[in-house]
Protein backbone atom coordinates (compact mmCIF):
# COMPACT_ATOMS: atom_id res chain seq x y z
CA UNK A 1 0.00 0.00 0.00
CA UNK A 2 2.77 2.46 0.94
CA UNK A 3 4.72 1.48 -2.17
CA UNK A 4 1.71 2.19 -4.41
CA UNK A 5 1.18 5.57 -2.78
CA UNK A 6 4.88 6.39 -3.15
CA UNK A 7 4.89 5.32 -6.82
CA UNK A 8 1.76 7.32 -7.66
CA UNK A 9 3.19 10.45 -5.99
CA UNK A 10 6.48 9.92 -7.81
CA UNK A 11 4.70 9.53 -11.17
CA UNK A 12 2.67 12.67 -10.50
CA UNK A 13 5.84 14.67 -9.72
CA UNK A 14 7.56 13.38 -12.86
CA UNK A 15 4.52 14.33 -14.94
CA UNK A 16 4.47 17.83 -13.45
CA UNK A 17 8.17 18.37 -14.11
CA UNK A 18 7.80 17.22 -17.73
CA UNK A 19 4.81 19.52 -18.26
CA UNK A 20 6.69 22.42 -16.70
CA UNK A 21 9.76 21.84 -18.87
CA UNK A 22 7.65 21.71 -22.03
CA UNK A 23 5.85 24.97 -21.25
CA UNK A 24 9.05 26.98 -20.76
CA UNK A 25 10.80 28.49 -23.81
CA UNK A 26 13.93 26.68 -24.88
CA UNK A 27 17.09 28.51 -23.86
CA UNK A 28 18.76 27.98 -27.24
CA UNK A 29 16.07 30.02 -29.02
CA UNK A 30 16.02 33.76 -28.25
CA UNK A 31 12.63 35.13 -27.29
CA UNK A 32 10.81 36.73 -30.22
CA UNK A 33 13.00 34.90 -32.72
CA UNK A 34 11.32 31.53 -32.80
CA UNK A 35 11.66 29.32 -35.84
CA UNK A 36 8.99 30.29 -38.30
CA UNK A 37 8.29 31.90 -41.62
CA UNK A 38 10.94 34.59 -41.18
CA UNK A 39 13.78 32.18 -40.43
CA UNK A 40 12.72 30.03 -43.37
CA UNK A 41 12.62 32.97 -45.81
CA UNK A 42 15.04 33.38 -48.70
CA UNK A 43 16.12 36.85 -47.50
CA UNK A 44 17.04 35.55 -44.06
CA UNK A 45 18.97 32.66 -45.63
CA UNK A 46 20.97 35.05 -47.84
CA UNK A 47 21.83 37.34 -44.93
CA UNK A 48 22.62 34.42 -42.62
CA UNK A 49 24.96 32.97 -45.25
CA UNK A 50 26.88 36.27 -45.45
CA UNK A 51 26.97 36.57 -41.66
CA UNK A 52 28.36 33.03 -41.38
CA UNK A 53 31.02 33.73 -44.03
CA UNK A 54 32.09 36.86 -42.16
CA UNK A 55 32.24 35.06 -38.82
CA UNK A 56 34.41 32.32 -40.31
CA UNK A 57 36.70 34.88 -41.94
CA UNK A 58 36.94 36.82 -38.68
CA UNK A 59 37.94 33.70 -36.76
CA UNK A 60 40.71 32.92 -39.23
CA UNK A 61 42.01 36.51 -39.28
CA UNK A 62 42.04 36.90 -35.50
CA UNK A 63 44.85 34.38 -35.23
CA UNK A 64 47.09 36.63 -37.35
CA UNK A 65 45.84 40.19 -36.75
CA UNK A 66 44.96 42.43 -33.81
CA UNK A 67 41.59 44.09 -33.22
CA UNK A 68 42.99 47.35 -34.62
CA UNK A 69 43.65 45.85 -38.05
CA UNK A 70 41.45 47.48 -40.73
CA UNK A 71 40.26 44.06 -41.95
CA UNK A 72 39.06 43.13 -38.46
CA UNK A 73 37.43 46.54 -37.98
CA UNK A 74 35.60 46.22 -41.32
CA UNK A 75 34.35 42.70 -40.59
CA UNK A 76 33.11 43.68 -37.13
CA UNK A 77 31.34 46.72 -38.62
CA UNK A 78 29.71 44.57 -41.30
CA UNK A 79 28.59 41.97 -38.75
CA UNK A 80 27.00 44.70 -36.61
CA UNK A 81 25.20 46.16 -39.63
CA UNK A 82 23.93 42.72 -40.64
CA UNK A 83 22.64 42.15 -37.10
CA UNK A 84 20.62 45.38 -37.33
CA UNK A 85 19.12 44.31 -40.64
CA UNK A 86 18.30 40.85 -39.28
CA UNK A 87 16.43 42.55 -36.44
CA UNK A 88 14.48 44.55 -39.04
CA UNK A 89 13.54 41.29 -40.77
CA UNK A 90 12.19 39.92 -37.49
CA UNK A 91 10.02 43.04 -37.22
CA UNK A 92 8.14 41.99 -40.39
CA UNK A 93 4.66 40.70 -39.62
CA UNK A 94 4.20 36.97 -40.24
CA UNK A 95 1.48 37.80 -42.77
CA UNK A 96 4.02 39.81 -44.82
CA UNK A 97 6.86 37.29 -44.98
CA UNK A 98 6.34 37.03 -48.73
CA UNK A 99 8.36 40.26 -48.93
CA UNK A 100 11.44 38.45 -47.61
CA UNK A 101 12.69 37.27 -50.99
CA UNK A 102 16.19 36.35 -52.11
CA UNK A 103 16.37 39.68 -53.94
CA UNK A 104 15.73 41.53 -50.67
CA UNK A 105 18.46 39.50 -48.99
CA UNK A 106 20.90 40.42 -51.75
CA UNK A 107 19.90 44.09 -51.45
CA UNK A 108 20.56 43.99 -47.71
CA UNK A 109 23.96 42.38 -48.25
CA UNK A 110 24.89 44.93 -50.91
CA UNK A 111 23.74 47.84 -48.71
CA UNK A 112 25.77 46.55 -45.77
CA UNK A 113 28.80 46.17 -48.04
CA UNK A 114 28.45 49.77 -49.20
CA UNK A 115 28.02 50.92 -45.58
CA UNK A 116 31.23 49.10 -44.71
CA UNK A 117 33.05 50.82 -47.58
CA UNK A 118 31.71 54.16 -46.33
CA UNK A 119 32.94 53.39 -42.82
CA UNK A 120 36.36 52.54 -44.23
CA UNK A 121 36.46 55.79 -46.22
CA UNK A 122 35.47 57.85 -43.20
CA UNK A 123 38.55 56.58 -41.38
CA UNK A 124 40.69 58.22 -44.10
CA UNK A 125 38.65 61.07 -45.60
CA UNK A 126 36.58 63.97 -44.33
CA UNK A 127 32.78 63.96 -44.53
CA UNK A 128 32.80 66.47 -47.40
CA UNK A 129 35.15 64.46 -49.63
CA UNK A 130 33.51 63.73 -53.03
CA UNK A 131 34.06 59.95 -52.72
CA UNK A 132 32.45 59.94 -49.27
CA UNK A 133 29.47 61.88 -50.61
CA UNK A 134 29.05 59.38 -53.48
CA UNK A 135 29.21 56.46 -51.09
CA UNK A 136 26.64 58.07 -48.77
CA UNK A 137 24.32 58.48 -51.74
CA UNK A 138 24.75 54.78 -52.61
CA UNK A 139 23.78 53.83 -49.06
CA UNK A 140 20.69 56.04 -49.34
CA UNK A 141 19.70 54.40 -52.64
CA UNK A 142 19.99 50.87 -51.24
CA UNK A 143 18.22 51.85 -48.02
CA UNK A 144 15.40 53.41 -50.02
CA UNK A 145 14.96 50.26 -52.12
CA UNK A 146 14.83 48.09 -49.00
CA UNK A 147 12.35 50.45 -47.34
CA UNK A 148 10.18 50.35 -50.48
CA UNK A 149 10.00 46.56 -50.29
CA UNK A 150 9.45 46.29 -46.54
CA UNK A 151 7.15 49.28 -46.36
Amino acid sequence: MKIRLFLSVLMMLIGLSIASAQSQPKSDQPLGKEVGPIRSSAAYAEVLLRKTELQAELESLLSDYTEQNPKIIDIRFELAALAKDIDKMFAVRPSETGKLTAALGKLVIKKVGVETELSRMLRSYAEDHPEVKRMKRKVEIYSSAIKEILG
